[in-house]
């Protein structure tokens, strides 16, 4: 049986289910393939089911020091069992929206529960059925890879996926790897109850972030009880009395040696590609994702990609976004250009970190001159009410004002960055966020408080001090006259 389409969706996670809700509700005739359950990783397997546990551990936290609040708490117990029904409940309701009965009511034809793979640039098999298409849009996402530690595969260790999938609360936990997602699994198992140890490659955590962030965090997890190893990299590991046992070392020749009751991994992710025969169409696969260009197209005309399959900012939002840029070019002859210069993103820690643009370093490589403003939460006084006063607020910026870059850790950095970002995007100048009013008491006066910084640099200098006492006296002298 052979159907024709408008266009061929490979994978129903955010970036694909995007494209065809959209293609469809254009009236172009859209069919969908998904191996497993449309939702893709951000739903059941990374941010819905780890944002929930983020806030059963903050929670934990708050009941743990509530006295500083003067609330008297005799003690509380974390039923892990039941924090991880309320995750399944939470990703049940949330994954109502993502129902293939929704989509067939829009027009979509969904084929789940089999492997898509090319036959030709325009035709693709699912199930022993050839689906014909006249564009086709991969969405298939990326998968956790592990580093090659001798012994690591014998041990047995957990990803992202099967600590989604605990019932028991580990006594102790090897974390390897620390950007975002080693970090929040770090804190959510630490405030659990679980002895956790970090083991990073680089010496702080969230390499990618601007180092003054990373070591705020770093000194925050080692307060909460995660003991960090940062420079250090994993070389063997063996079950050793029941435990499993991590092998490390650094480029000065020191070892460690980490025992827990399990080990998750947390060390990059991969392209999922395999089963597509991408050379029967055409299609290039680099080391970090599928090769495309501006337009999101690939390296065969009819076929375009979005999502972490591309290997660009691996974020569910991106992602959403892409699925849109990559629907436009595969259904309409005019292309349009994916846009990443204005790229945020946050990992959910507590504090939360935020970013979009260069960091310091970057953005002096980049343009020589440059100015940091910055401003600590706790000198806005309602993180002081809150009791959260940890981190800051530091942005970079160019000639006359020209945001680069937005730093922010601290509480709900995730909601405040948008204003940078919105900065950013629309060319507004540091000077801006200065004059335009913010609420008080809000945390978004750390924005502004920053931006002050910008004209205090200009205004209360000795020099134009002595010029404005000038102009004051002269004022009185003639108002004397």
């Amino acid at each position: 049986m052979k159907g024709r389409y408008d266009l061929m969706v490979v994978g129903g996670g955010t970036a694909g289910l995007v494209s065809a809700a959209g293609a469809a509700s254009l009236g172009a005739k859209v069919a969908l393939a998904e191996r497993d359950k449309l939702g893709g990783d951000c739903l059941y397997r990374g941010c819905v089911p780890t944002k929930t546990l983020i806030k059963s551990a903050r929670v934990a936290r708050l009941i743990g020091c509530s006295e500083e609040y003067g609330i008297k708490s005799p003690g509380h117990e974390v039923d892990f069992p039941a924090v991880m029904d309320r995750m399944d409940r939470i990703v049940g309701t949330a994954g109502e929206h993502d129902d293939p009965a929704r989509f067939r009511k829009m027009g979509v034809d969904i084929f789940l529960g089999d492997e898509a793979s090319f036959v030709s640039p325009r035709e693709v098999s699912v199930d022993g059925r050839h689906l014909g298409a006249h564009s086709v849009i991969l969405a298939t996402g990326s998968h956790p890879v592990a580093p090659p530690v001798e012994g690591l595969e014998e041990v047995r260790y957990l990803t992202n996926v099967e600590a989604l999938q605990l019932r028991r609360l580990p006594r102790s936990l090897i974390i390897i790897g620390s950007g975002p997602i080693g970090c929040e699994f770090a804190q959510i198992f630490s405030r659990f109850g679980s002895e956790v140890a970090m083991l990073s490659s680089s010496p702080l955590p969230l390499p990618k972030e601007d180092s003054e962030v990373g070591e705020v965090l770093k000194q925050v997890m080692i307060s909460e009880g995660v003991a960090f190893h940062g420079g250090f990299q994993a070389t063997e590991a063996h079950v050793e009395n029941g435990e499993k046992v991590i092998t490390a070392s650094n480029d000065r020749g020191e070892r460690v040696e980490i025992r827990a009751e399990e080990i998750l991994i947390a060390a990059g992710r991969a392209p999922t590609a395999g089963s597509l025969a991408l050379e029967n169409a055409g299609v290039e696969l680099e080391k970090t994702g599928l090769k495309v260009d501006e337009h999101l197209r690939t390296t065969a005309p009819n076929v375009y990609a979005a999502g972490d399959i591309t290997g660009k900012y691996l974020f569910t939002h991106v992602a959403e976004y892409q699925g849109r840029t990559a629907l436009r070019n595969a259904l309409f002859p005019v292309k349009t250009k994916a846009d990443h210069r204005v790229v945020p993103w946050t990992t959910f820690t507590d504090p939360e970190v935020a970013r979009v643009g260069l960091t310091e370093e970057q953005a002096r490589e980049e343009h020589g001159y440059v100015k940091v403003y910055r401003q600590e939460f706790a000198g806005v006084d309602r993180a002081l009410t809150d009791g959260e006063t940890t981190g800051f607020v530091k942005v970079v910026t160019g000639r006359r004002g020209k945001i680069l870059g937005g730093h922010i850790i601290g509480p709900d950095a995730g909601n405040l960055i948008h204003e940078i970002v919105l900065a950013m995007q629309k060319n507004i100048p540091i000077q801006s966020l200065s004059t335009m009013i913010h609420v008080y008491p809000t945390l978004s006066q750390a924005n502004q408080r920053a931006a002050d910084n910008y004209y205090r640099e200009r205004l209360f200098t000795d020099r134009t001090r002595k010029v404005f006492s000038a102009f004051f006296g002269a004022r009185r002298l003639l108002g004397r006259g």
